[in-house]
């Protein structure tokens, strides 16, 4: 069903205007996308969610068609912070002072820090395949060195990534390991021509640096203070994947939400794409029942 009867709009937000794709009735969602794809990632579970919600599904400031605002020595424009500000104003826009959310990814750093921050607007929260940006690099190790070396290749100062990227950024962003997985998606396309606009890579290593930097210091300040996330929270991920192998995921979520669900699905980091029918069973299970 995909995005069959949305509507795609450009929000302009003061900040940002941000590039958002709405459909359905129903409570709130809001769907957060992760690196380096578009709110087009939700296409194969969009349609069902919109049938139980109102499913708004940007992409995030930098990515995709959003903009992409000047950024600043300590990386703040692009934290998961400033991007949590985003969302909530996104929602205000549409009328909604409390939601549920849902991110994949780079999106889940953007959900759990808005979880965080604004504990007033969010419901329930659903984080997909990650581990807390604090936690990943507190625990980086030489499978972390190998396995997700873009993350501190990206990190790196302003223009060295960038310069190098853009050569190739195709065999870049779509090397062996994710091309035979994308090319299949519904959104391929559109991540590849967004993945060619250096304005979106220059964005995306922002957002890296921001990991590396702000968000991680927010992540350890938290974590030193004993702050939790105070709403359900739900963490899924990929059995096949480098966070269900590299890590004891339900252990270190543990540390950080005392109301926890937990599931594994039988598939690699791409939980929506590569299985639909069940990260949708187990969105709906969560968000709409209480799972």
């Amino acid at each position: 069903m995909g995005f069959e009867g949305f509507q795609l709009s450009q929000i302009d937000l003061g900040e940002v205007s941000l590039r958002v794709r709405h459909g359905g009735s129903g409570p709130p969602l809001l769907l957060l996308h992760g690196y380096p794809e578009t709110h087009a990632m939700w296409d194969p579970v969009a349609g069902e969610l919109a049938r139980d919600f109102t499913v708004i599904a940007p992409d995030l400031r930098g990515y995709g068609g959003s903009s992409k605002p000047p950024t600043s020595d300590d990386h703040e424009p692009y934290s998961k912070r400033a991007m949590a500000r985003d969302a909530v104003g996104l929602m205000k826009h549409f009328g909604f002072e409390r939601f549920d959310v849902a991110g994949h990814d780079r999106g889940g750093r953007v959900a759990y820090r808005l979880a965080l921050d604004h504990p007033a607007a969010v419901r329930r929260v659903s984080i997909l395949d990650i581990i807390p940006t604090g936690e990943v690099w507190a625990r980086a190790d030489r499978r972390f060195a190998l396995g997700y070396w873009h993350w501190s290749f990206l990190a790196q100062p302003h223009p060295f990534p960038e310069t190098l990227i853009a050569g190739d950024p195709d065999t870049f962003f779509f090397r062996r390991q994710f091309r035979g997985i994308l090319q299949s998606f519904a959104g391929y396309d559109e991540y590849a021509a967004f993945c060619r606009d250096p304005t979106v890579v220059h964005a995306m290593c922002e957002d890296y640096r921001a990991g590396a930097t702000y968000d991680r210091l927010l992540d350890e300040a938290d974590r030193a203070a004993g702050r939790k996330i105070s709403c359900p929270v739900q963490v899924l991920w990929g059995a096949k994947g480098a966070v269900g192998h590299w890590y004891d995921v339900l252990e270190v979520w543990r540390a950080w939400a005392d109301d926890l669900r937990a599931e594994a699905i039988d598939c690699g980091h791409f939980l929506p794409e590569e299985k639909p029918a069940e990260t949708l069973a187990a969105l709906r299970g969560f968000l709409r029942d209480g799972g």
